[in-house]
This record gives structure tokens, sequence and C-alpha cells, in this order.
């Protein structure tokens, strides 16, 4: 069965309005932007964010008033900030927030991947995190049967849609991700639905004498879009590096006020994620570049 979709067509079938939505990528690695991108201009809203680091995605998603809660390992751009956006969101009130350790929350995504209703874990012990996760029914704190050592039962994640962008896919919707996978595995697994956006769709049946290759089969995922440079400016492993200055403009913009963020994004998107690249990148030359970049790291 084929699954190729437009990123519009994707997004306007299968994310809804007030949505569970899984995100994928770390940090400044292999975020799913093309996929963002479409859901900031289609004005899809009262979302939940959840993921293990949320980063620049998620920021562009609050800049652009469409979510009213995360629940997050953490949420920041690590040596580049935090995500202005969603503190300030945040410290208003707007967008409510389930913090996690990073193990708490893939703990959560494995449960739902493996059609549990929980699954037990010694990460929040001691952390003044749990508290929090046992207010809000996502914790229990329990007892190991077989030991009595103290554990804590984390109620299983299944998003409503998760977004990852992937090195390679075919068209029936088998996936190919190099480097670190993180918690996007687990997460396409649990999710309801799952929209991939790759460097490279290829034919059907492509990796069929190769499956050792595929790291997310087929029967996990819903739709499958092609997308060269998806991930910019974040990178994507073998592929191209991330773009650092494109990173910094938006930390200054995010620095400077939500109303500035806005600005660009309305200026910056276009109407689709070739527009964008476009408009970022006229002449191919930063694209060029982080490409070679990538080649002289691997």
């Amino acid at each position: 069965m084929h699954k190729l979709l437009t990123a519009a067509q994707a997004v306007t079938r299968h994310v809804r309005q007030g949505a569970v939505v899984g995100m994928g990528g770390q940090n400044i690695n292999r975020c799913p932007m093309a996929l963002v991108h479409e859901v900031i201009r289609q004005g899809i809203g009262g979302l939940t964010v959840v993921g293990c680091n949320l980063s620049l995605p998620l920021d562009m998603l609050v800049a652009a008033g469409l979510v009213v809660r995360t629940e997050q390992g953490t949420g920041n751009l690590e040596r580049y900030g935090t995500l202005f956006a969603w503190r300030r969101a945040v410290e208003r009130g707007e967008v409510s927030v389930g913090d996690h350790s990073h193990l708490a929350m893939a703990s959560r995504f494995a449960a739902g991947a493996l059609g549990l209703p929980y699954l037990p874990t010694r990460s929040l012990l001691g952390t003044d995190l749990l508290g929090d996760l046992v207010s809000s029914g996502v914790a229990v704190e329990s007892a190991d049967p077989f030991t009595g050592k103290p554990v804590v039962l984390l109620r299983a994640m299944t998003p409503d849609v998760a977004l990852i962008h992937a090195n390679r896919a075919d068209a029936s919707g088998n996936v190919v991700i190099e480097g670190v996978t993180s918690h996007e595995v687990d997460m396409v697994r649990a999710a309801r639905v799952a929209i991939v956006s790759a460097e490279e769709v290829l034919p059907a049946g492509a990796f069929a004498d190769r499956p050792e290759q595929v790291t997310i089969p087929e029967a996990y995922v819903t739709a499958v879009v092609e997308q060269p440079c998806g991930a910019f400016p974040t990178s994507v492993y073998r592929a191209y590096d991330f773009a650092e200055s494109e990173v910094k403009e938006y930390q200054a913009l995010g620095r400077a006020g939500d109303g500035e963020l806005r600005e660009w994004i309305a200026g910056n998107l276009g109407s689709s994620f070739e527009d964008h690249l476009k408009l970022r990148d006229p002449d191919g030359t930063l694209r060029a570049g982080l490409v070679e970049q990538m080649r002289r790291l691997v």
C-alpha cells in the first residue's frame, strides 16, 4: 500500500485540533521541521506536545499560539539557550507543563509501544518531579512485588499522532534512520497515527532484500512525505549538519519577544517548505555548506 503524500495532505488528514502530538528529533538533530511548518500554516491548535527534548519545533508551535500543554524531559536548545516563547507562555499560564526525566518519558512511550497500561521505573524516585506526576495521575508510587523495593509505575503515553523526520523511507512506509533514534521508535509504535518525512522516498519494496536496514517497519507508519532538507535548520546524520546561523538568529528573535517571533514565522514559512528553503537560502549555498560539513564529520 502506497502511503506517499505531500506534507499538506498528511497534516490535513491526520493532525486534528486538540491532538496529542508526539515530537521526534532531539535538540538540533533531525527535528521534523517541514511537518511542523505545515501544522503552523494550517493553524491547527489546542495541541499537547510530548517528547523527550522538545526543542525548536515546539517553540515555533508555541510562538504561533497552537500549544496548550507539553509533557517532556526538557525543552531547550542546549548551548543556544532555552525555548523563549515556550518559557514565556508557561510563565503566563497559557501552556501547562508535565515535567519528566528523559528516561521517564521514554518509558511511557515504551509502555505504549508494548500495549501495556504502564511500566515500572526507578527514574523518578527521590526527585521533586514525582509528586507532580502522581498528582496529575501519570505516576503511582508502588513496591516491587518480588523485592519490596520502591518503584514508580508510569502510565503509558499513546500520542494521537507522531511526527518524525528520517533519512529514507519507501512508499509503503518502511523507515530508515541513521544515527541516534532516541525515543522515536517506541513513540511511533505507540502512536495511533505516524507521519514520517524523509530526505528520500524510494519505491515500495525497496528494502525487501535488506530488511536489516529498516528502523521502523511499515505497519506502524500512516503517511510518508518526501522532503529533502526536511529537518533544516537542524541536522540529519550523514546528510547535512545543522545551520548554526539560523538557530542563532531564531534565538535572538526569541529573546527579543513573541512579536518578533510571530513576524519571523509570518515572513519566512512561505506556502510550502520548499518556499521556506528558498526564502532562507535562495541560491542553496548554505545547504551545500551544511552537506560538506557533515561529509567532513563522518
